[in-house]
C-alpha cells in the first residue's frame, strides 16, 4: 500500500469512526470499497494486469497441455490436458493480482516511520492494512478470473465440473487473503530486522513451488508433497487451482479458513509486538 494510499484510506476510516459505534463495526467494509474504487478507477494498470496475465497463463498452460499430451496416458499425476488448464487459470489469478512486493514495501514504511504514524488511528494497523490491499487486490482478481475462464474455455472448452468451479470462486478470494495475512506477518520482521524486506523474494517462491502456483502438488515426490500440503502456502494457490480443474473438495475452503485464521492470529501478533517496541524504543 502506497502512502498516498494509505492517507486516503486512513482518512475514509477516520471520519466513518467519528460518527459513531456502529461506523467503527463497518470500517473494514469502508475501507476495502475505498481502495477497490482507486484500482477501478485505474483503467490502465487493470489492463496491464489483464495482458500480463493473459500472457503467462497461455504459455503455462500451454506447456502443461504438451506434457500431458506427451504422456502414455495424456495426464500428468491424475491430471487431463483440460483439467490442468483450468488448474493453471486459477493459480495464476491468484498470484499475479497481488502485489509481488507487498513485503518490501511495508519493510520500507516500518523502517520509515510511516508505520508508527499510522498507530495515532483509531484502529489497528494490520487490520487497515490488510483491509486496504484487500479492496486493491479484488479488482484485479476478478479481472484475471474472468480472463482466465475465456483463455481456459477458447483452449479446452468447459471446466471439467460446474460445482467444482463453484468452489473454486470463494476459493480464490480466500486464497489472496491467506497469501496477504501471510505476507504482513512474514513483513512484521522488519520491526526488529533491518533489511527484512529484503526477503520478499524467497517468500514468492514458495508460494510459486510449495504453493503450487506453478505445478500441482501431486507432481512432486511424495516427500515434498507432504512438506508442502502441511503449510500454509497451498491455501494460496493449489487449493483454488484443484477445485478449479474439476475435484469437488469442499474441505479445501475449510483448510484456507483455518490458515487464514491463524495467519491472521500470527499478523496480528507479530504487529503488536512491533508497535509496543515502536512505542517503548522509538526505533
Amino acid at each position: 500500500m502506497s502512502r498516498a494510499g494509505g492517507r486516503v484510506v486512513g482518512r475514509a476510516v477516520d471520519r466513518r469512526t467519528a460518527t459513531g459505534e456502529g461506523a467503527r463495526r463497518a470500517w473494514p467494509a469502508v475501507v476495502v470499497r475505498t481502495a477497490a474504487r482507486r484500482v477501478v478507477a485505474d483503467r490502465g494498470g487493470l489492463a496491464f494486469t489483464a495482458v500480463f496475465y493473459a500472457l503467462v497463463t497461455t504459455v503455462l498452460s500451454s506447456l502443461w497441455r504438451l506434457a500431458a499430451g506427451a504422456s502414455t496416458d495424456g495426464t500428468v499425476a491424475g491430471y487431463t490436458a483440460a483439467q490442468l488448464t483450468w488448474y493453471v487459470a486459477a493459480t495464476e489469478a491468484c498470484t499475479i493480482s497481488l502485489n509481488t512486493r507487498l513485503i518490501a514495501d511495508l519493510g520500507d514504511d516500518i523502517g520509515s516511520g510511516a508505520v508508527a504514524v499510522e498507530l495515532l488511528r483509531p484502529v489497528r494497523v494490520v487490520g487497515l492494512r490488510v483491509a486496504t490491499e484487500v479492496g486493491r487486490v479484488l479488482p484485479r482478481l476478478a479481472l484475471c478470473a474472468t480472463v482466465g475462464a475465456v483463455l481456459a474455455g477458447l483452449a479446452v472448452g468447459a471446466p471439467p465440473s460446474a460445482t467444482a468451479v463453484a468452489l473454486a470462486l470463494p476459493a480464490m478470494a480466500l486464497a489472496v487473503t491467506a497469501n496477504l495475512l501471510a505476507q504482513h506477518a512474514f513483513a512484521a520482521a522488519s520491526f526488529w530486522l533491518r533489511g527484512a524486506a529484503s526477503a520478499w523474494y524467497l517468500y514468492h517462491k514458495f508460494v510459486f513451488i510449495l504453493g503450487g502456483m506453478l505445478l500441482p502438488l501431486e507432481v512432486m515426490p511424495d516427500g515434498l508433497r507432504r512438506v508442502a500440503t502441511a503449510l500454509p502456502f497451498a491455501v494460496m494457490a493449489y487449493a483454488a487451482g484443484r477445485l478449479s480443474s474439476g475435484h469437488v473438495e469442499p474441505w479445501l475452503l475449510a483448510l484456507q479458513l483455518g490458515w487464514m485464521a491463524a495467519l491472521w492470529i500470527a499478523a496480528a501478533a507479530a504487529f503488536a509486538a512491533g508497535e509496543r517496541r515502536l512505542l517503548v524504543v522509538g526505533a
